[in-house]
């Protein structure tokens, strides 16, 4: 889909993933994140995710991987075959380097797509509330993938995500 943010708004880009990180609900048990995929060619958004949005424990990041399959017509693990070559995601909340419910964790996914999506943007660093020392980060660099953190939306991303679990 065609976007009206300009190419390289990047705060732009992570408040709409900020604007669908809220739709996902809160649950003590998750964080609600948002994501988007951009072909940063054409400045096209080509998918948008957030927590719990298609069935199962789905994260953000993993509902756009589903979404762009479906589209495709392929295996979300043949991703790299069709994708666009310069490809950035957008994401509240650093993706998850494991998952509890034995799901593959998101930056797994990512990395399978290291050579469409070259660089991560993401709004927080996730909190170790529920994996400590999460190597999500790390584990991009090291597959060639950059990571940068938006500044400014820090403190409502971490308000967003963590809504409904108990203090």
């Amino acid at each position: 889909m065609s976007s009206t943010i300009q190419p390289g708004d990047h705060r732009a880009y992570m408040e709409l993933a900020l604007d669908l990180a809220r739709k996902s609900p809160p649950k003590p048990t998750n964080y609600r994140v948002g994501a988007v995929i951009v072909d940063l060619a054409s400045n096209d958004i080509l998918a948008t995710g957030y927590t719990l949005e298609l069935p199962g424990n789905t994260h953000a990041e993993q509902c756009c991987f589903m979404k762009l399959a479906e589209q495709y017509g392929i295996p979300e693990e043949r991703l790299d075959e069709v994708l666009p070559s310069a490809l950035a995601l957008y994401t509240t909340v650093e993706p998850c380097s494991k998952r509890l419910s034995e799901n593959l964790p998101c930056v797994e996914r990512v990395v399978r797509l290291a050579s469409s999506i070259k660089v991560v943007y993401v709004g927080s660093l996730e909190p170790e509330t529920f994996v400590s020392n999460n190597t999500g980060k790390q584990t991009l660099q090291d597959a060639g993938i950059s990571v940068v953190h938006i500044p400014g939306l820090g403190s409502e991303i971490l308000a967003v995500a963590t809504a409904g679990h108990i203090e």
